[in-house]
């Protein structure tokens, strides 16, 4: 039940963000989800230590049921510094991912993130994946490329940029500089 309410509470954000930027709502069909649950033991000794570090999540968007009660999720704002996100209870963090960037063509920007230790607790949170297409490739529409916006980035399917990410060891969206049309 819960993974069948996430799973389309981010397809309509996904309808949401089509529309936002002038497209049918009904591209996102088909696309993969995964759901993992968190757990971080954090101790006296790891206090101020990094649990997660800085990363971006390599799907299109991630919904995140956070601890309610222990902090730690922080987030790189523009001028690019860790800003805390604290648990507000009863709701929910929604953040873009790489293939967020690949498919809107640059126009929505994934967001960098990592899990700090503050306090000598346990952590749990439930993080949602929507990742992309199963087999088709990731592109830009077609509606969102023309002379004054070309292609940024040249199709690929997810399961290739995912083992991509992994291979190269770069997570912070430092990957995608080798799927850009422009390298």
């Amino acid at each position: 039940m819960y993974t069948q309410a996430i799973h389309d509470l981010a397809i309509d954000l996904g309808r949401m963000l089509a529309r936002s930027v002038g497209l049918a709502s009904e591209l996102f069909k088909g696309w993969s989800c995964h759901l993992r649950i968190n757990k971080y033991n954090f101790t006296p000794q790891t206090v101020g230590s990094t649990a997660l570090r800085m990363h971006t999540d390599s799907g299109f968007l991630t919904i995140l049921q956070d601890d309610e009660n222990v902090s730690g999720l922080e987030l790189v704002d523009k001028s690019g510094a860790f800003v805390s996100i604290d648990p507000w209870p009863g709701t929910l963090l929604v953040n873009l991912g790489d293939i967020a960037k690949v498919w809107s063509n640059g126009r929505f920007c994934n967001v960098k993130h990592r899990v700090q230790c503050k306090e000598a607790s346990i952590r749990v949170s439930i993080a949602s994946f929507f990742l992309g297409p199963k087999e088709a490739a990731v592109e830009a529409p077609p509606e969102l490329v023309d002379s004054e916006n070309p292609r940024q980035f040249v199709p690929f399917t997810y399961e290739d940029y995912r083992k991509l990410r992994l291979s190269i060891n770069l997570h912070a969206g430092e990957a995608l500089q080798f799927v850009s049309s422009h390298s």
